[in-house]
Formats: structure tokens, sequence, C-alpha cells
């Protein structure tokens, strides 16, 4: 396994309509590194945004899809999706405010 530090863990936030809908309960989605755990994302969570405490983290492996070019064969690259539950106490994460 990689040496995956936490500011390498959460690689960006998920901006769909189901994500945005899953805010108001303090879900966040994030692709992540495909090597991060959950203890390593919710490390990563905490330590990155201030205040914030997570309750649960549940993560999905997402496959490369397979396409071609021509009559080359190739895949896309693998990912990692994460949802992080948010306590009630906890702060809300800022870069979702604006959208």
């Amino acid at each position: 396994m990689a040496n995956v530090q936490y500011y390498d863990v959460i690689l960006k936030p998920v901006i769909s309509e189901k994500s945005m809908n899953e805010m108001a309960d303090k879900k966040y989605t994030f692709l992540v590194h495909v090597d991060a755990n959950k203890t390593m994302i919710k490390e990563a969570v905490e330590k990155m945004f201030e205040g914030t405490k997570v309750k649960s983290v549940n993560t999905m492996n997402i496959n490369g899809k397979k396409r071609r070019r021509g009559a080359t064969v190739g895949k896309t690259a693998a990912k990692k999706k994460a949802i992080v539950q948010l306590t009630e106490d906890s702060k809300d994460i800022e870069i979702f405010e604006g959208l």
C-alpha cells in the first residue's frame, strides 16, 4: 500500500443532485484515494475541516469502464467514493456552502 497522508486521501467533492439532497442530513460525498480505508477517510475529514466530527463513513469502489478507440481496447481508471456522515453537533463543511 502506498504511503498516503491525510491530505492525499480526499481528492475532490462529488457534486450531483443526489449528493446535494443528502447534505441536508449532514452527509457529504467525496472521491477518495483508492488505497484509503474508512479510518483514514475519517481522520482526513476531521483534520482538513475544522470543527467536524465524523459519525460514520460508507465507501464504494467503482471499477474502470472499458473504452475503445479504433482497434485499441482499454480501461478507465478505477475510483473510490466515500459518503461521510457528520454528527448532529458538528459544523458544516464550508466548501459546499455556496452551491
